[in-house]
């Protein structure tokens, strides 16, 4: 799974998204995960937006064959405190 990068186009849910750079980000969004090295960056940006921020409590480790997918449902489930609560154990 290395080096593969998936993107999506989702409504955040409620609270939004907590981002290491700019606080909660809110509305339509594109999510970005990007795998590599056995580890997983999440970013998000508003839609057709420029610039792209990291999920706070990115990146994760052993990110797996759905992780993309599960990142994008906890986004329209809303994470205003990033990934701190996002279960990695699965």
């Amino acid at each position: 799974m290395s080096g593969q990068t998936r993107e999506s186009d989702v409504v955040a849910g409620p609270g939004g998204v907590m981002t290491e750079e700019v606080g909660v980000i809110t509305g339509e969004v594109t999510v970005r995960t990007e795998t590599s090295g056995g580890r997983v960056t999440v970013r998000i940006q508003y839609l057709d937006a420029d610039e792209w921020y990291e999920v706070e409590g990115s990146p994760l480790r052993d990110p797996g064959p759905h992780l993309h997918q599960e990142i994008v449902q906890a986004v329209m489930r809303g994470l205003p405190e990033g990934l701190a609560g996002f279960d990695q154990a699965r």
